[in-house]
């Protein structure tokens, strides 16, 4: 029997992404934005476990990637919304990346993620909100 996942984080984007740019998207300029957030809003799903993390999207949300912490090279977070919010990329082995839009409690997630990747990942990933 093996180590039982446990849940630490599941939910959609931030709620605060979508009510901004629903409020920018009066504007011309800013309507693609508008319509990624909703986008987001209606398909878009995190799971961040003791074993993975889990971005299900796409249209649809038929769409699912799964990465295993020993497969990450290194965590970069970006704040947004004040700070209330923030975007996550995850680099991978295989130079891939995962990305994270609007996630809520990004950097208690971003923290929890670094301390369970292997020591070098670590250290390129570097402080929590540092953009490289």
């Amino acid at each position: 029997m093996g180590i039982r996942e446990e849940v630490i984080f599941e939910g959609g984007p931030h709620r605060g992404d979508l009510i901004l740019n629903l409020l920018l998207g009066v504007t011309l300029i800013w309507l693609p934005l508008t319509i990624g957030a909703i986008t987001r809003a209606l398909w878009v799903r995190y799971r961040i476990t003791n074993r993975r993390v889990t971005v299900t999207g796409g249209w649809l949300g038929r769409t699912r990637s799964d990465v295993i912490y020993s497969e990450m090279t290194q965590v970069v977070t970006i704040p947004r919304g004040f700070g209330l919010w923030g975007d996550m990329v995850i680099t991978l082995k295989d130079g891939n990346r995962l990305e994270l839009r609007s996630l809520p409690r990004f950097r208690e997630l971003a923290s929890y993620i670094t301390d369970r990747l292997d020591p070098q990942a670590r250290k390129a990933s570097g402080p929590i909100g540092q953009t490289t």
